[in-house]
């Protein structure tokens, strides 16, 4: 009879506690989750990035969930996101015309992701802003964020949550701008540059 010896990972068996993950990419993902904007719109925004460990490396397994007002400010009312044909069940997609301000989407194997949105506009007094929800191996509970565009400082400066953020995390929730419409933003889980998360209560 052989010993298997379990002082290496890769030879312990999985117990019900190793349930965290990575299993997000299973049945959670649907085709086109990036593709929030409808095909061609003029206001369309392309923001990328990757996500990053407390160690620094790419996550090629993480899940964001993002959610948008359109160029207005409006949070979308419409369905659409993950249409089914009500016959077959089967997965239509989006329709290609409403704006539903929601996307869910994967890391690659680089740890990188992208999606195109609207810009979005303004919500009252505070400066315009997607919310994102990220889910990855060893959270226990997922983490919420905001990605700002830069823009008009002081329209930052004055925003309720950046103003209460020290000046020297404030750069990780504001993305950096490519051009053409393009954005960065990269997410730290933890360590040096550690996004600012946020706690609803």
């Amino acid at each position: 009879m052989t010993k298997t010896d379990t002082s290496r990972p890769e030879h312990v068996l999985p117990t019900p506690s190793h349930t965290v993950g990575p299993f997000y990419g299973y049945a959670l993902p649907f085709r086109g989750g990036e593709e929030i904007t409808p095909a061609g719109h003029p206001d369309t925004v392309t923001v990328h990035g990757y996500v990053y460990d407390g160690g620094g490396d790419p996550l090629p397994d993480a899940l964001l969930e993002l959610w948008g007002p359109d160029t207005e400010g409006e949070v979308p009312t419409a369905d659409g996101s993950m249409r089914r044909d009500p016959a077959s069940g089967g997965f239509l997609g989006r329709n290609g015309v409403e704006f539903t301000g929601f996307g869910r989407l994967q890391t690659d194997a680089n740890g990188h992701w992208y999606a195109r949105t609207l810009r979005p506009g303004a919500r009252g007094a505070g400066a315009p802003y997607v919310s994102v929800c990220v889910f990855a191996r060893g959270l226990l509970v997922h983490l919420f964020t905001r990605i700002y565009l830069p823009g008009d400082a002081t329209v930052l400066a004055a925003d309720p949550l950046l103003s209460r953020v020290p000046a020297e995390r404030r750069d990780t929730l504001i993305a950096a701008d490519e051009g053409r419409g393009t954005y960065r933003f990269d997410i730290r889980l933890q360590g040096e540059g550690e996004t600012v998360f946020l706690e609803f209560q």
